[in-house]
């Protein structure tokens, strides 16, 4: 069974900075790309940055300049580094994984959600 762990989320004021941790733990096999997607109230989940396992980088072109995702290979761990926040950018973020464990195919995995509230 496979594990999403996120953490950082919290309140920030606007142009404040916040970093999300994501680790991913269990049977893993090999993880091809990481991610993080985010959902606000009334709006649907869209795509934030992903990384895959080569280091390769997409943004959202909301977030492109202010927005950085590393990657921890040897700790399973993906990270978002939130600079310059705006109230727009308050959402649930979610942790996003296309990994394959031991006895499985390769297959998408969620983390449980981190609220990001930016606001004065």
């Amino acid at each position: 069974q496979v594990q999403l762990v996120e953490s950082g989320g919290g309140l920030v004021q606007p142009g404040g900075s916040l970093r999300l941790s994501c680790a991913a733990s269990g049977s893993i096999f090999s993880i091809y790309a990481m991610g993080w997607y985010r959902q606000a109230p009334g709006k649907q989940r869209e795509l934030v940055a992903v990384i895959t396992n080569t280091g390769s980088t997409n943004y959202a072109d909301s977030v492109k300049g202010r927005f950085t995702i590393s990657r921890d290979n040897a700790k399973n761990t993906v990270y978002l580094q939130m600079n310059s926040l705006k109230p727009e950018d308050t959402a649930v973020y979610y942790c996003n994984a296309y990994l394959e464990v031991v006895t499985a195919r390769p297959m998408y995995y969620w983390g449980q959600g981190t609220q990001v509230t930016v606001s004065s």
